[in-house]
């Protein structure tokens, strides 16, 4: 069985694609095929970061570059695992349908995607799933040597696995591992990546060391030996660096809050229905916006967005057990942005509850689960320094609720004597 694998893995890649991270990456004709299909074509237009090129003018990469750095990371991982007994539970048609996993995984995400979690929307692994299962991927899936059941399966845990693939649970399980948790190719690769167009040093990890150290388990996808704590602990404070300082730089996050915002008001106003997003990239949702709500508050705060005029920040509170309930409904925060407004407007600063956006961060997790093989323990109990109090801080210091405002108003509310007053966590 491990030499079907090992072909199925290594034979008949012979189309190149050039990549800044990884040099040359070799796909199957069919492969290649997949990427020239209309749907994967349209993540060349989404930036990977949305809006975070405003800050960091280099984060033009897009979510197609991304997919193909992860089937790249991908086929090498399975490949390491395949030669160190995971081919005892693996078949050819599983392989291939993880390799198309890795390369679709991102199929169905929209603009901002990311940053709507909260609004009624589909997840993008729902969306991801529903577009491996229609054409034209469904058939392209399938001349790569892929179940697209199976495919679909591995992005979207909602869906069973491959009835005709002949693929157990077991299987399906595995990949779902390999391709989401602490040391995933998904990870690997937009890491490394946002920092190499961000310009920045904190997402660098030492990829071949970490793929080499990696052993497979059956239930738990992948082990790792006490030689790679160092690296996973580098990944985790990484990670940590990249959403302080990139994913969530305040700029960043006005620019997210302002797009929720607007798509907030369209949706409920009923000038947006979900199921319209779903297909757009970066420019048609602006587009699409404008022509909706072009001169209405939602359409304003949009085009203030891809015109880089972002609300200020007023105020930064931290997010506390005995506060998070109250920020956690994005409804309730539209009617604290009233309650502000009206506040502000008694201290005769004449703005509205449109001019306010109460900004609460996504959850985010520092997936701490991998086992040391040689420590016979889970790597919170091993030798790293990095526990689980160490995590908790790093998301402690994240979560932190920001208020930001009309830039016209900026300067009046920064001067205003009762500022802190009308900021109290306690009175909002």
């Amino acid at each position: 069985m491990k030499q079907a694998i090992l072909s199925a893995l290594t034979k008949g890649y012979t189309d190149p694609v050039r990549d800044v991270l990884w040099g040359h990456i070799y796909l199957t004709p069919a492969q290649a095929a997949l990427t020239a299909s209309a749907p994967f074509m349209r993540l060349h237009r989404i930036y990977q970061l949305g809006p975070v090129f405003q800050v960091y003018p280099g984060a033009t990469h897009t979510r197609a570059s991304h997919s193909i750095g992860v089937y790249h990371l991908g086929r090498r991982l399975l490949q390491n695992l395949a030669e160190r007994g995971a081919d005892q539970w693996l078949s050819p048609e599983g392989a291939h349908s993880f390799l198309c996993a890795c390369l679709l995984h991102d199929l169905g995400h929209f603009p901002y995607t990311h940053s709507l979690k909260e609004l009624p929307l589909l997840s993008h692994e729902t969306l991801t799933g529903r577009a491996i299962l229609e054409q034209p991927i469904k058939g392209l899936v399938e001349k790569t040597g892929a179940d697209p059941h199976l495919t679909a399966a591995i992005v979207d845990k909602d869906l069973p696995g491959g009835v005709d693939s002949g693929a157990g649970g077991e299987e399906l399980l595995f990949y779902r591992k390999l391709l989401s948790g602490c040391l995933d190719p998904d990870k690997l690769d937009y890491l490394n990546r946002d920092a190499r167009y961000c310009g920045v040093p904190y997402g660098i990890q030492d990829v071949d060391f970490i793929l080499s150290r990696l052993y497979p388990h059956r239930e738990r996808g992948t082990d790792i030996d006490s030689r790679l704590i160092p690296n996973v602990e580098s990944i985790l404070f990484s990670k940590y660096l990249m959403y302080r300082t990139v994913y969530w730089h305040r700029q960043i996050r006005s620019a997210t809050a302002m797009i929720k915002k607007a798509l907030l008001q369209n949706l409920e106003s009923g000038n947006l229905k979900g199921e319209e997003l779903y297909d757009l990239d970066d420019q048609s949702l602006f587009t699409l916006l404008q022509q909706r709500s072009g001169g209405k508050p939602g359409g304003v705060l949009a085009e203030a967005v891809r015109e880089g005029q972002l609300y200020a920040l007023a105020a930064e509170i931290p997010l506390t057990g005995g506060s998070r309930s109250r920020f956690q409904d994005i409804r309730g925060r539209s009617r604290l942005e009233e309650q502000l407004a009206s506040d502000f407007q008694a201290a005769g600063i004449p703005l509205n509850s449109q001019d306010i956006i109460i900004d609460v961060p996504e959850p985010v997790s520092f997936e701490t689960g991998l086992f040391v093989v040689d420590e016979n323990c889970l790597f919170a109990d091993s030798s790293s320094a990095f526990k689980a109090e160490t995590i908790k801080s790093f998301i402690q210091t994240l979560y932190t609720v920001r208020i930001f405002v009309n830039p016209l108003f900026e300067q009046k509310i920064k001067i205003l004597p009762e500022l802190y007053d009308i900021l109290k966590l306690e009175k909002i």
